[in-house]
């Protein structure tokens, strides 16, 4: 219970983070719009790139992200066919990227680096690139969808630097290039400017505090995904590969288990803000479940660790 409680504490700054980003939003007319597409087409990738540059290799962890993926893409899919039944407002795209992804790396990091210390952090990234590329892939073409033709969809994944990032860095990892020492302090800035403005565009979406769950029903979906479906996969993995597979260490279905039960991905605002759909769905319901995990994820880990 220590350490629920000191958890919890620690990711108090997170929140004042987003009220901080709904100040700008509210009194300084900040653009959450402008700030979507640098974080898309410039911070992320560098965060990609730079977390798979230094990451331990071999054939098991690179296989990670792609396991993380597949898991994410095929709840992603299975919900959008439950939304679609369900809703009518034209939001359901929207879902995958609520329930398949997570708020891994502005919310997610930070509290691995509590749980786990610098060295399981490196596999907790690697594990967080595989929602990563699902963002921006499989999620970002679903969402598209919503607007877009199938062509014109897939154009806008293609355009998407992240995915090259990954594969570039995995290539210079395997030949053992390392990132230029000059470098370094640049990718640490961009690490951190990747928090703060991830989590300052949530508050930015924020225009009126009143109705924040907009359509229930699409809220309600949101959170069954996130906060039910993925966490019991994620238990169902870690059993399964404990007792039968034996492929992993402890340390990874650790990391998985955090992925699973963080909230829902900001960069769902990002993205619903880029291709305007239902961004202010997007931005009330990813606010809730953050504002959900601050109780949500101390006792989940307290009951799992």
């Amino acid at each position: 219970m220590a350490a629920a409680f000191a958890l919890f504490f620690k990711l108090i700054p997170l929140y004042v983070t987003v009220a901080l980003g709904w100040v700008a939003g509210r009194y300084l007319e900040a653009s959450g719009r402008h700030i979507a597409g640098i974080m898309l087409y410039i911070v992320t990738p560098s965060v990609v790139f730079s977390g798979v540059m230094v990451a331990p290799l071999s054939p098991e962890v690179i296989l990670l992200p792609f396991l993380v993926f597949g898991i994410s893409s095929v709840l992603g899919i299975a919900q959008l066919k439950l939304a679609k039944r369900v809703l009518s407002d034209g939001s359901a795209n929207i879902i995958p990227l609520c329930v398949g992804s997570g708020n891994t790396g502005y919310f997610g990091v930070p509290v691995a680096l509590l749980l786990f210390g610098e060295e399981g952090l490196g596999l907790y990234i690697v594990c967080m690139l595989g929602t990563t590329l699902f963002e921006n892939s499989v999620g970002f073409y679903l969402a598209a969808r919503g607007r877009y033709s199938i062509k014109d969809s897939l154009w806008r994944v293609l355009k998407l630097p992240s995915v090259y990032a990954f594969l570039a860095a995995v290539v210079l990892n395997l030949a053992g290039i390392g990132i230029p020492d000059i470098f370094v302090p640049l990718f640490d800035n961009l690490r951190g400017a990747y928090s703060i403005l991830g989590m300052m565009i949530i508050g930015m979406s924020i225009t009126s505090f009143r109705g924040l769950a907009g359509n229930v029903r699409f809220t309600a979906l949101a959170f069954f995904g996130k906060f039910v479906v993925w966490p019991l996969v994620a238990i169902v993995f870690w059993w399964l590969d404990s007792t039968v597979l034996g492929i992993y260490e402890p340390a990874v279905h650790k990391a998985m288990f955090l992925i699973s039960i963080t909230p829902i991905a900001a960069n769902t605002v990002v993205i619903a803000t880029l291709l305007d759909t239902s961004p202010r769905q997007a931005a009330g319901t990813v606010l809730l479940t953050t504002l959900f995990a601050l109780a949500f994820i101390p006792v989940m880990i307290s009951l799992a660790f």
